[in-house]
């Protein structure tokens, strides 16, 4: 006897509504929760705003509210890939050009020049506006009392963890910088050789080994514009080829997504693609296994495993058969690098807007010379 279709339709739209109420339960029952901490502790959070430091008991409140606050934002697919890469990668270019201050957020002002506007970021970064809306909402409640710089990087620890990779814990603390790195950014690129990476790294205080291969795994997810590895395609160095480090197929399929432009036409430039064809919305190790494939989309990736004799090659195949051990390496050198000459105590500011300074930047800002750090709490 065969079954009704009609019946069998029924069936399923019946379970697809009880998915969707299932979900918009779990959504408003979330809300609430989030209601119940703005509301309920918000005397409390007042009364703390008015001291210099926080306590950690003030510090536990606040993670899980921010934190409630990014999952509301983040939990959506859609939302969640560009601004996990978003919030990495800005983590990664505010440590590399002034440690972890937050000035790499500020918009161009008559005294600011933006790093946003910089070659490396301009039309790169994403989720900007994901932490303009979480500081935002703690304002509201707990004004000037989390920086911009606290929020990215627990924004990072946040998104890689609901991509699927690690969580760790955060050290909180920092303050916001007053000044912009401007223009003149020095970061790694694209094209850079091996030499070149380990340089840039070092020179930020990251050490030229595993903090690089380890950090350059958080290209597992997130797009990349053509005009960043075009160059590999199409008479690469001059040989007249494509660049030997890509693989044939890769290749001409790249080469479909991004012709020579004709007639001027640089739209071409801007074309994006998943810097991993694999698993592109996932935080896990199929960065390192395109890499011994030789599927790497950037050179600067490729690098990693093609240089002959690096030292890097025993990292990339540790990490592309054990997954665990380069979660385990990602997180310390999150946590290194978000600890690099952070600004602390009385230094610099907490801003009301991440995209403003809150007044006038005065001459010169002081750092801390010490490696002690003076953060108060972690999640």
């Amino acid at each position: 006897m065969k079954a009704n279709p009609k019946h069998k339709r029924s069936r399923s739209s019946e379970c697809l509504q009880k998915k969707k109420k299932k979900k918009c339960l779990l959504f408003f029952i979330l809300y609430l929760q989030l209601y119940f901490v703005l509301h309920f502790f918000r005397p409390a959070m007042l009364k703390l705003s008015s001291l210099q430091t926080f306590t950690v008991k003030a510090a536990r409140m606040l993670q899980t509210l921010l934190v409630a606050f990014l999952w509301m934002l983040l939990r959506p697919i859609s939302a969640l890939v560009p601004a996990s890469l978003g919030f990495i990668s800005m983590t990664v270019l505010l440590t590399a050009v002034n440690g972890c201050d937050g000035s790499l957020l500020l918009d161009n002002s008559a005294t600011i020049v933006s790093e946003k506007e910089a070659i490396p970021n301009n039309n790169s970064l994403r989720g900007f506006d994901v932490v303009d809306r979480m500081k935002a909402a703690l304002e509201s409640v707990c004004p000037g009392v989390v920086s911009c710089a606290d929020i990215l990087t627990i924004a990072s620890e946040r998104s890689v963890f609901l991509s699927g990779g690690p969580e760790w814990e955060v050290p909180l603390g920092r303050r916001d910088s007053l000044l912009s790195g401007g223009l003149d950014i020095v970061m790694p690129a694209f094209f850079d050789p091996l030499d070149e990476l380990k340089r840039k790294f070092v020179l930020v205080g990251l050490n030229n080994n595993t903090d690089l291969v380890a950090l350059s795994g958080a290209h597992t997810f997130g797009r990349a514009q053509c005009f960043t590895f075009i160059d590999r395609l199409y008479d690469f160095n001059g040989t007249g080829e494509s660049d030997r480090t890509l693989d044939a197929t890769f290749a001409r399929t790249l080469r479909r997504l991004c012709p020579i432009p004709t007639d001027g036409n640089t739209t071409v430039f801007t074309i994006l693609t998943n810097l991993n064809q694999n698993t592109t919305d996932a935080f896990d190790n199929r960065y390192f296994t395109n890499l011994q494939s030789n599927r790497g989309l950037l050179l600067s990736d490729q690098e990693l495993f093609s240089t002959p004799g690096a030292d890097t090659i025993e990292i990339v195949n540790n990490f592309a058969s054990n997954q665990t051990a380069f979660f385990e390496s990602f997180v310390v050198s999150m946590i290194r690098m978000g600890n690099l000459r952070p600004l602390t105590g009385n230094e610099g500011e907490i801003r009301l807007n991440c995209r403003v300074v809150n007044a006038p930047p005065p001459a010169t800002i002081t750092r801390s010379s010490s490696n002690e750090v003076n953060f108060v709490s972690s999640i």
